[in-house]
Formats: structure tokens, C-alpha cells, sequence
């Protein structure tokens, strides 16, 4: 395995905006818009950077860095306290029953309520694969480093973490949720209001957003059927949030009614399951998957190797794993299991 996972830098936006290029749209924390990318790696390394504890309006960049050949092959991020500074706001879907004696019948009617439930939470997100690398288990290599970056570093982060989804929408980019919704108080299309949103923030949701309930039955059945569904590429990305433990509690993207999905933060499986073990040397080749995680803040580093135990414990890697985490006998290491 040659690649590992790092602190994003400010010197990373050529590589940063390549990879943003190549979503195809709907990424809010992933713009194709390079000043947008610039102000995220400042703010990145400014978050890297603090000093004392406790959540913030942090903003964490992460960089899969093929080591071998310098190149960035993937990136990932972490927001330590959404809602700090602008409300964050999410569709809550409710249920409204109301019952009629001269029918002689019971109404069940879904309402979509404008929330800001979940200011406060971490969130987990932003994470994209170059296409020719979504093999070998990269994906999940990124994915859980966060997690390990979340352990490590505790009380930086809330309660509960969230992870947003990116919904259904055409081949053009347009989301048939935006369409029945957003796009008929904004005057903007979804591709625009996904790129104004990114570069410009959640301040025009509360200016003209409508603050009454939007009862579902009353949408289109194009948007009806899209709500709480993530994209077709997203799938693979909520098995694996689902296997961290998350859960879909009704939440929704206001923008294109992808699911938002929540655990609570001591409960996420790798921060559960990974241990701080003490490296005896090398000489892990042939031994158990797994992945490790070192360095504080904007040294953080991980990947994956073959590990061993020894009899007292301690950890034996693979050199070249050993050489990418920067660590020698003797240091601590955070492991987890590669398929736990």
C-alpha cells in the first residue's frame, strides 16, 4: 500500500480543484470554484492549528496522497461544530395526523418543517475518490481515518456527528426536490443554488426560504419519490455510514432532499473499536489488515498495513507503513481493524 492520508495544505488547491472538477456537481463542500477551495485550506490549516479544546467552527481537510508519487488522489473533511456562526438548517419530515367524524376517517399527512435541530453536531463529509482509485478499499480508508482523527482528538468535537448525502438529480444536475421546492421562491436553478450555497453560505435559505410546513402530498410525485434517497453513487457511501453505526432519523437536504444521517459520536463503530497500541519494530508483513492513525492535528497521518502482536502487546508493522506514519519503535499508534 503506497498511500496514506494527511492534513490538507494551502499548497494543496491545484490538486484540491482537479478532484473538485471531476464530481459532477451537487458537492456543496466540494466546489468546483478555486477562491472557494483556497478560503477551505486556509480555514483548514487555521482549524489544524488552534490551540486549546473544545468544538468549534473548525474546518478539517484531509488529502489521500499517493506517496510514491506525490500525487492527491482523493480528499475528505471534517466540520468540528456546524450552526456556530450561520444556522444549519435540514427538512425534518413529520407525520400529521388528523381525523374526520363525518368521513369517518383518519388522515396521515408527511409535512417537510424548516429545522435547525442539529446545530452542534460534528459532520463528516466532503469525501471524494479519484474514479481510476475506487478499488482496494481507498474509500474506506478515507472515510475511517476521520473517525480515528475524531478519536484522537475528542474534545474538538460534539456530541453527535452527522453525515450529509448527496440526493438524486439528472444527468444535467438538476434535482427534481429543488425543482418542486427551492427553485420557485430563489428564481435559480439547482446547479445554481448549489454553487451559491457553497461559495456564499445558508444566509439566503433564511432570508427566502418558506417558513411553514410543505406537505409532501402536495409535491410532485418526481419529488416525492427522491425524498430521503441518496444518489446512485452514494449508496456504497451510507452502507458504509450505516456500518459506523449512523441512522436515518427523517432528516433531508433542503437543497435536494439527500438524507442526513446521524450517531452519536462515542458510538461510531472505529471510534469504539480502535485501541492505542505501543509499535515494537517491523515485521508485520502477513499479519492482520488493519489501519493506523498518528500525529496530532496538522501531523496527523494514516493507512493501512499488515500488523502482528507480540506476546507482550505491542504492535509489529510493515516498514513502508512505518515510514509513512513517521513513527519508530516505541511510539503509540491508534489501530483498528481494517474489516472491523
Amino acid at each position: 500500500m503506497t498511500c496514506r492520508i494527511r492534513a490538507a495544505r494551502p499548497s494543496d488547491v491545484r490538486a484540491f480543484y482537479d478532484l473538485a472538477k471531476l464530481t459532477g456537481g451537487g458537492f456543496t463542500n466540494l466546489p468546483a470554484e478555486k477562491a472557494t477551495l483556497e478560503a477551505k485550506l486556509e480555514r483548514s490549516e487555521a482549524g489544524f492549528s488552534r490551540e486549546g479544546q473544545g468544538p468549534s467552527d473548525d474546518l478539517y481537510v484531509f488529502m489521500l496522497e499517493n506517496v510514491e508519487t506525490g500525487q492527491i488522489r482523493g480528499t475528505c473533511q471534517i466540520f468540528g461544530a456546524v450552526g456556530t456562526d450561520r444556522p444549519f438548517y435540514s427538512y425534518l419530515i413529520s407525520t400529521l395526523t388528523q381525523k374526520s367524524e363525518e368521513l369517518g376517517r383518519i388522515f396521515r399527512n408527511q409535512t417537510l418543517n424548516l429545522t435547525t435541530d442539529l446545530e452542534g453536531f460534528s459532520e463528516v463529509g466532503g469525501l471524494f475518490l479519484h474514479p481510476q482509485e475506487r478499488a482496494g478499499g481507498l474509500g474506506m480508508l478515507l472515510a475511517r481515518s476521520r473517525y480515528l482523527f475524531i478519536k484522537q482528538h475528542r474534545p474538538r468535537f460534539g456530541d453527535s456527528v452527522l453525515a450529509e448525502l448527496r440526493g438524486v438529480m439528472d444527468q444535467a444536475g438538476h434535482s427534481p426536490f429543488w425543482d418542486a421546492i427551492g427553485g420557485r421562491f430563489f428564481g435559480m436553478n439547482f446547479p445554481e443554488a448549489d454553487e451559491f450555497n457553497a461559495v456564499h453560505g445558508t444566509q439566503f435559505i433564511a432570508d427566502l426560504f418558506p417558513k411553514t410546513p410543505v406537505y409532501v402530498a402536495m409535491l410532485p410525485e418526481s419529488a416525492r419519490a427522491v425524498i430521503g434517497q441518496p444518489h446512485p453513487t452514494g449508496r456504497a457511501a451510507l452502507k458504509m455510514l450505516e456500518n459506523e453505526n449512523f441512522d436515518w432519523d427523517g432528516y433531508v437536504d433542503i437543497f435536494d432532499g439527500g438524507p442526513t444521517v446521524t450517531a452519536r459520536t462515542d458510538k461510531i463503530k472505529t471510534v469504539m473499536d480502535a485501541d492505542w497500541l505501543r509499535v515494537a519494530g517491523t515485521g508485520g508483513e502477513g499479519g492482520a489488515p488493519t489501519m493506523l492513525a498518528s500525529g496530532v492535528l496538522h501531523e496527523f497521518v494514516a493507512c493501512y498495513s499488515q500488523t502482528k502482536r507480540t506476546d507482550n502487546g505491542e504492535l509489529l508493522i510493515e516498514a513502508k507503513a512505518m515510514e509513512m506514519l513517521n513513527i519508530g519503535p516505541g511510539d503509540r499508534v491508534l489501530a483498528v481493524g481494517r474489516s472491523s
